[in-house]
């Protein structure tokens, strides 16, 4: 099921994002060039998956999403293009290709993240890509600013930095974690939620807690990756967190212990969504994708 409708979505997001990447003026063709090469060079699109996926679990039609899953992936975007500069991770591979400061320069990647960054929020603005009230398009733009800014994403982000050589105990990772990667994926699945339209309290009580136990195993699933795949397989630098001395949850936990934690944090994600219907069956899917994933 995971790979038809990861097909199908990533089809539907893709379309939506070509769109943003065309260039105003001849002046602006090469930031253009760079803005679009770091989001359509590949990636699997979960962001958008679950956006689109809490949307159909809720029972509207996953293109009511599209503002919302366009506005995930352009954050991840951006982030990404950021993290690789060689201030931060200085990584050259990403997603089996250069990275964007490799491929054009430095100057012109953070210029193309303070693009994208921009770029998400105008999106979910934007009346053709999301049709919802003015009221609902504000809390989501809140919900994404929260979610990318200093108090999510960024601030873990600058956790991490900060981590190197240093053996955080397990309370300490996951807050580190929670922050860096599990705020988009609660944003993603929260956004995808008020997309619909028809979202409770209840229901955006529910998905909160599986998009905290599925954003929190992505990262547990990927320090496992980063020990257990190869450099082609995952398109980036096999062993990149080992070589930097980065806190991981197998250097914590043991790999045997990281795995047993991943797979428990799938099954509080799947019990999170007992009280939905068989329409939240993608995010049962996504759920055990995450945690099955190879790369």
């Amino acid at each position: 099921m995971i790979d038809a409708y990861q097909t199908s979505s990533q089809a539907r997001v893709n379309a939506a994002l070509e769109h943003l990447f065309v260039a105003p003026a001849p002046e602006l063709a090469r930031l253009y060039e760079a803005m679009r090469y770091s989001v359509m060079n590949g990636g699997k699109r979960v962001r958008p998956l679950l956006a689109y996926a809490a949307c159909e679990a809720l029972g509207v039609a996953p293109e009511r999403a599209n503002g919302a899953a366009c506005a995930v992936e352009l954050i991840h975007a951006y982030s990404l293009v950021h993290d690789d500069l060689p201030a931060m991770d200085d990584d050259d591979l990403r997603r089996g290709q250069p990275t964007t400061h490799k491929a054009f320069d430095e100057a012109c990647a953070i210029l193309a993240g303070d693009g994208l960054q921009s770029l998400a929020f105008s999106t979910l603005l934007d009346p053709q890509l999301n049709t919802l009230d003015a009221d609902t398009r504000l809390q989501m733009v809140s919900a994404l600013a929260l979610a990318a800014g200093p108090a999510g994403m960024v601030g873990g982000q600058a956790i991490d930095l900060g981590s190197v050589g240093i053996k955080l105990d397990r309370t300490a990772l996951e807050f580190m974690h929670r922050h860096k990667t599990g705020a988009l994926i609660e944003a993603s699945v929260q956004l995808g939620a008020l997309a619909s339209g028809r979202s409770t309290a209840a229901d955006l009580a529910a998905l909160n807690s599986y998009a905290r136990a599925i954003g929190l195993a992505f990262q547990v699933q990927d320090d496992i990756l980063d020990v257990e795949s190869d450099t082609a397989t995952l398109g980036k630098r096999q062993g990149a967190d080992i070589a930097r001395d980065k806190p991981t949850y197998p250097a914590l936990m043991g790999l045997e212990g990281a795995k047993d934690y991943a797979l428990e944090l799938r099954d509080q994600a799947l019990k999170a969504l007992q009280t939905f219907d068989t329409a939240a069956d993608p995010l049962r899917a996504l759920a055990r994708y995450i945690v099955d994933r190879r790369h």
